[in-house]
């Protein structure tokens, strides 16, 4: 007699995700609020440093936010760093997205001498 194989009829694609592993517009902002806090308490805006200093915080927070572990989502940090004059200053941006999987959380920091608005993006991947 021959063999006989079982299937798995269960679908095995993930479209949504797990509710533990969702992005958390709360604990990201918590996660950014630590870093910048640690990274820029006591810095001063010096034009020369800003580049270096933008691609820094923009890694140190993207590694942060991947050790949470938001399963399947691509993450994306965007900082912005200018001298704090007391001018105002806007910011927006505009994303074509599903609005039940992906989000984003956005902080902004300040001392007496810059200030520093950090936005990130989590997108699901299908």
């Amino acid at each position: 007699m021959g063999e006989v194989r079982t299937y798995n009829t269960e679908n095995s694609y993930t479209i949504r995700p797990n509710f533990h592993h969702k992005f958390r517009t709360a604990t990201v902002k918590g996660c950014i609020q630590k870093v910048l806090k640690e990274e820029l308490t006591n810095i001063e805006y010096i034009p020369e440093e800003v580049p270096q200093l933008t691609r820094s915080l923009s890694e140190i927070i993207k590694n942060k936010l991947k050790e949470i572990g938001f399963d399947r989502y691509k993450i994306v940090v965007q900082v912005v760093i200018g001298e704090q004059r007391g001018e105002g200053v806007k910011m927006a941006a505009r994303c074509f997205w599903d609005a039940d999987t992906d989000n984003y959380a956005q902080e902004v920091f300040m001392n007496d001498s810059l200030f520093c608005v950090v936005a990130a993006f989590g997108c699901f991947y299908y």
